[in-house]
């Protein structure tokens, strides 16, 4: 599967791709250094899957916290996305 820059991934496609890496792992077929590569890369969809979480989860909060006369305002995100 190729390989996606992280803010190219959905939170989808991420969990899509992990199970993927996941099944392979436990079928262990792969070889070492190549299991060592998806194994690096499932520790990142975790952490794009973790993050676009509590993104989502802030901005749930952020709306559940106005009145519901308050007009909506802009959600910012993290300089690093």
């Amino acid at each position: 599967m190729a390989t996606k820059k992280t803010e190219d991934v959905s939170f989808e496609s991420a969990m899509t791709e992990l199970d993927t890496i996941v099944q392979q792992l436990e079928n262990g077929d792969l070889p070492l250094e190549e299991a060592l590569k998806q194994f690096e890369r499932g520790v990142g969809l975790v952490n794009i899957g973790q993050k676009k979480l509590t993104d989502a989860e802030q901005r749930v909060e952020i709306l559940l916290a106005q009145s519901d006369d308050a007009p909506l305002s802009t959600f910012q995100q993290d300089e690093d996305e």
